[in-house]
């Protein structure tokens, strides 16, 4: 095997370079806690989000998308929070500063990437890591599910930052698999995506069960612990793919209908083919079908 080009001394000192993100340290406390009230009233929320002009145009765009077809364009945002409901407002103030803040590395790096493509992988994969995660047994009480999600592929944008020569060589490459893929990553660097995205949120201390989903969202079978996580997000990441987001900066082969029911991720959360996985089914098809626009009210 090619000893590779990096000591991992050399490989933190990049990551740990990198700018820092405030959104994945401190969320916005005051909406997240006005979301999570029952007997919170839809004026209260629509005060707290004008006051952040990226969130609000963010829900108006997502309100009148093709997806919730209104027959008049909404322009309130007591109105849009109605339509939209809190769970969604929820994922909505989580993407944002998120989003936000990802494009600071945008701006620092090569302008010809597809970085709405990978934005838009993020935010489907998040909504599909929990739609995926609520179809079994598991229970959580925060937005854990939808972060995973998000934050699966922020390496890549690590990437883009720390190891520029090394994403172009990943971005010439032929078309391959996940697998295939991070072992040309770890050619090239020394790690893949989800081991330097890993560390780089390992930085921002963030909960162990979310860096650990993140390091094994490809494998999830080798992750010690918040093995359901990890294979969420396998799926969910297969799934985004087929409908024709691809995940990243580099050229990913299509994903065939129903080829995520043979992932290990799969296997993980459903095991058999039995009522769980029939649920399951039922899930993910509602859930694509809805997806397009949902993005295209993100972004």
């Amino acid at each position: 095997m090619a000893a590779a080009p990096y000591a991992e001394a050399e490989i933190k000192r990049r990551i740990d370079a990198c700018p820092k993100l405030a959104s994945l340290q401190s969320a916005n406390r005051a909406l997240s806690e006005l979301v999570r009230s029952e007997s919170s009233v839809n004026s209260q929320i629509a005060a707290v989000i004008r006051r952040d002009p990226s969130l609000a145009a963010r829900l108006l765009r997502m309100v009148n998308s093709v997806y919730f077809g209104l027959s008049t364009r909404v322009n309130n945002i007591e109105e849009a929070v109605f339509f939209l409901g809190l769970r969604q407002i929820r994922e909505l103030s989580m993407a944002t500063p998120v989003l936000e803040e990802l494009e600071q590395f945008q701006a620092q790096t090569s302008g010809v990437l597809p970085w709405k493509q990978l934005w838009a992988h993020s935010i489907g994969t998040a909504v599909l890591t929990r739609e995926i995660l609520a179809s079994t047994a598991l229970y959580f009480d925060d937005d854990t599910d939808y972060l995973v999600g998000l934050l699966h592929n922020v390496g890549k944008v690590v990437m883009a930052y720390a190891f520029p020569a090394e994403l172009a060589a990943l971005l010439t490459a032929p078309p391959s698999d996940p697998a295939a893929i991070c072992q040309l990553e770890r050619t090239l660097i020394g790690w893949d995506h989800g081991q330097i995205g890993a560390h780089y949120l390992a930085r921002h201390q963030l909960a162990e069960e979310i860096i650990l989903a993140v390091r094994h969202h490809h494998e999830p079978g080798r992750a010690p612990r918040h093995q359901s996580l990890a294979a969420g997000v396998q799926v969910a990441d297969a799934l985004v793919r087929h409908s024709g987001i691809d995940g990243g900066f580099e050229q990913a082969v299509p994903v065939a209908a129903e080829e995520w029911l043979g992932l290990e991720g799969w296997r993980i959360l459903y095991g058999a083919d039995g009522p769980e996985s029939m649920l399951a089914r039922a899930a993910v098809a509602n859930t694509l079908q809805r997806l397009p626009a949902t993005l295209q009210g993100l972004l």
